[in-house]
């Protein structure tokens, strides 16, 4: 008999263990000071500190104290191991709090950010910064949070992949005995765009394939299993960056997947359900970009003996622009 309560009303963050002394608003206020000193100096503009008042307000008063210091000390590891970080993607970049904590490296007030674009106190759900490292060492990082939190509370979240209106013709047309050449002829019957059409809208956008399924009785055999079929999960894989951390073994929270081929762990719910049960998820992702640049900046320094700091380059280089203006583009993310 399944016996389990769902708890939607709260976040389950991982416990930050904080110095003795601190707690967990005030070691981030700690670190959130001296890191604005290291960005701004001992005198920054008007308005630097306000704004860095009001987000450590916001922060603590959502309770999302924690969750800054779990980022902040995955990454601090990974730029102490010499593993290229981006400089911050998406609503993240806005916060002041996290440039001087060093999770992002672009100045929000120097490029007018919005702080509640990425976390609003009207609007209270879990904060979402995805993070980009390089993708031959991402997995290190990954390696470091479970040594962290423990084995039993991260896991990689499960992907669910559905049968789409061509998938379907194809697996239901292969069962109904068809030959791979009359399946492939139906299922490209369905326009591809949009992208996710379905296949009550391929009847409506296809002529031909409407006339198909009302002359030919097996071809209406095969569409009416195949509608019954659309959209049920056709297999599970593994979300390509999605990781969750909880603040107790996963067991108790979540069902758990394992799958042969990999070590660790999986969840057996998908990243929706994960949210809304107030876990944690966070995005590990792996970027080669990042790769090129720190391969880069070690052949330079071997070669010529130059340490280049691939977050302090000027922005403003002539030859730079000159390769943009040429179109010469490839490789830039």
């Amino acid at each position: 008999r399944c016996n389990v309560d769902l708890d939607f009303g709260q976040f389950h963050l991982p416990r930050y263990q904080v110095p003795d002394g601190f707690t967990l608003d005030s070691y981030l206020e700690h670190l959130a000071l001296e890191g604005l000193t290291a960005r701004y100096g001992t005198s920054p503009a008007d308005g630097v500190g306000e704004r860095l008042r009001y987000e450590l307000g916001v922060i603590s008063k959502m309770g999302f104290s924690g969750y800054f210091l779990v980022v902040w000390d995955f990454i601090a590891y990974a730029r102490r191991r010499g593993i290229a970080v981006g400089p911050g993607r998406g609503s993240s970049a806005g916060s002041l709090v996290a440039y001087c904590l060093g999770i992002t490296s672009v100045d929000p007030i120097r490029y007018g950010l919005l702080f509640e674009r990425f976390l609003n106190p009207e609007r209270i759900s879990m904060p979402d910064m995805d993070i980009d490292f390089a993708d031959d060492r991402r997995d290190e990082v990954i390696r470091y949070v479970v040594e962290r939190y423990g084995a039993d509370r991260v896991a990689h979240i499960i992907t669910f992949g559905t049968m789409g209106a061509k998938a379907v013709i194809r697996d239901v047309a292969r069962v109904l005995g068809f030959s791979y050449g009359e399946a492939d002829r139906i299922a490209k019957l369905v326009p591809g765009f949009p992208l996710n059409i379905t296949l009550d809208e391929s009847l409506e956008k296809a002529p031909p394939l409407a006339e198909q399924v009302k002359r030919d009785p097996k071809v209406g055999e095969l569409w009416s299993v195949a509608k019954a079929l659309e959209g049920c999960t056709r297999h599970a894989s593994v979300h390509a960056s999605a990781v969750v951390i909880s603040d107790e073994p996963l067991m108790a929270r979540v069902p758990l997947y394992k799958d042969p081929k990999r070590p660790e762990l999986i969840t057996g719910l998908a990243m929706g359900p994960i949210e809304k049960l107030g876990l944690l998820k966070m995005d590990f992702l792996g970027l080669k970009t990042l790769t090129v640049i720190s391969d880069t900046v070690a052949l330079i320094k071997d070669a010529h003996g130059i340490s280049l700091d691939a977050d302090r380059l000027p922005l403003d280089d002539p030859k730079t622009y000159q390769l943009l203006s040429d179109a010469k583009t490839f490789g830039i993310f």
